[in-house]
């Protein structure tokens, strides 16, 4: 059986979450770089692969998927190695209203409102960042009442909760008001402090 193959870029939370389930899961895949961001665009290629342009894309053995929590849940389904989704419908509905959440309410606001606007903005809009940092405030909330007792966000067993939220606040806590903020969800900062020493986390950083 050929090894699935990612397309996408090592910047992109998406493209780290789906990478984090195959590491999660001992698979071997290729990463195919693909930059979305290009002065030349997207490939005319990669449209067959994901036809609104975004990334990650997904093939394993002519089966291609895009979206990338269909692509981690079959990643787990799909290959052999540690479960990363509950075995009760309780436990799997709440790993789709977490990762549901952080798409709908998390993402924008901690990536790209706070993070790549500090970063990246010169002026960086103010206005912008105090509104994502207000969001992220009560993203962090919900988390903290979600989470359940033990190392983490279920409990003792890592899911794609775990893995869909780590990238999303790595990115959140390259800046200062984004670590400022996550210091003050105490038992959010210690499980994020255990997911990013796993050596999936090392393997998936970018690189330079």
């Amino acid at each position: 059986m050929a090894k699935p193959i990612l397309y996408g870029a090592d910047y992109s939370v998406y493209v780290r979450i789906a990478r984090l389930a195959l590491e999660e899961k001992g698979v071997a895949y290729d990463l195919v770089p693909l930059d979305i961001f290009a002065v030349d665009g997207i490939p005319a290629w990669y449209l067959e692969h994901h036809p609104f342009g975004r990334i990650p894309a997904f093939e394993h053995d002519g089966f291609r998927l895009f979206e990338t929590s269909a692509i981690a849940r079959y990643v787990d389904e799909a290959f052999d190695g540690p479960p990363l989704q509950p075995a009760d419908p309780r436990g799997r509905a709440r790993v789709d209203q977490i990762t549901g959440m952080l798409d709908a309410y998390g993402y924008r606001a901690m990536v790209w409102d706070v993070a790549v606007e500090r970063l990246e903005k010169t002026p960086a809009d103010e206005s912008l960042i105090a509104g994502g940092l207000s969001q992220a405030e009560t993203v962090l909330k919900v988390l903290t009442s979600l989470k359940a007792e033990g190392p983490w966000l279920l409990g003792d067993q890592l899911t794609l909760a775990d893995l869909h939220a780590a990238p999303v606040i790595a990115y959140f806590v390259k800046v200062a008001e984004g670590r400022d903020l996550l210091a003050r969800f105490a038992d959010i900062e210690e499980w994020y402090i255990r997911v990013a020493a796993r050596p999936s986390f090392a393997k998936t950083e970018k690189a330079g």
